[in-house]
């Protein structure tokens, strides 16, 4: 009887998780001369085994963010974040807002929150327009630059939740808790449009705080990291005329 309610459990949680992953999928865009086209291709570690309980594990997306900032580093609007991290989302989080999810992201941001933290709460999530399910694949998003500005920065930073390794492990000592495995990786690209130039490529410019308690770009750790790096293979930037 134990074993037919586990496996019971089982497909529905199976079931469950995988209609939410398709939300997003089969979406398309139209553009206009000027607009953007920032495509995120899946790498080899896009899906990480979440386990959930009883030994049930699923395949889980990633959670990211897309943000504009200007040249000097401020940040201007966000394109595009995954609904967990925009709504408070979490599943069986018990009231862990997930400070170390995406912290760069979360601080270049600068709203602070009745908890002292920088991340969207389910009071005062960010506005649909900008927020979608993870998808199980790569994306494709739109943006349209905003206020005529020549120069700008696109940035994305993307994370796993228990993406364990030998330098993140999942026993850590009782002063690193907040550390849930390897750090977000953040990608960048500068983008100038008075150049002739239609494609860029957004690269990888280091990690994010391992326990969330900074907003910095912390570029020296990123040898540190295996899985993290080939949750993302490319992404790419197309600007239409």
């Amino acid at each position: 009887m134990k074993h037919s309610l586990h496996k019971y459990l089982m497909i529905l949680f199976l079931l469950y998780f995988a209609c939410i992953s398709c939300v997003s999928e089969g979406d398309t865009q139209e553009y206009a001369s000027g607009d953007l086209k920032i495509t995120i291709e899946e790498g080899e570690h896009w899906l990480h085994d979440f386990p959930l309980f009883l030994g049930i594990k699923v395949k889980n997306s990633p959670q990211f963010a897309v943000w504009i900032e200007d040249i000097d580093g401020h940040y201007l609007t966000t394109i595009f974040a995954t609904k967990r991290i925009a709504t408070q989302g979490w599943r069986a989080s018990k009231g862990n807002r997930r400070k170390e999810a995406l912290p760069h992201w979360s601080y270049s941001r600068g709203v602070q929150y009745p908890d002292g933290l920088y991340l969207p709460t389910k009071e005062d999530p960010l506005p649909d327009a900008v927020t979608g399910a993870t998808p199980k694949s790569g994306i494709e998003l739109k943006f349209s630059p905003i206020e005529n500005r020549q120069k700008f920065i696109i940035k994305a930073e993307f994370n796993h939740s228990v993406d364990y390794n030998d330098f993140f492990p999942e026993d850590v000592s009782e002063g690193e808790k907040e550390i849930n495995g390897q750090p977000a990786v953040i990608y960048s690209a500068l983008i100038d449009l008075s150049y002739e130039k239609n494609t860029y490529e957004m690269n990888l410019v280091g990690c994010s705080s391992p326990d969330g308690n900074d907003g910095n770009i912390h570029s020296g750790m990123l040898s540190k990291l295996t899985t993290a790096k080939t949750i993302v293979n490319r992404i790419t930037v197309v600007i239409h005329h």
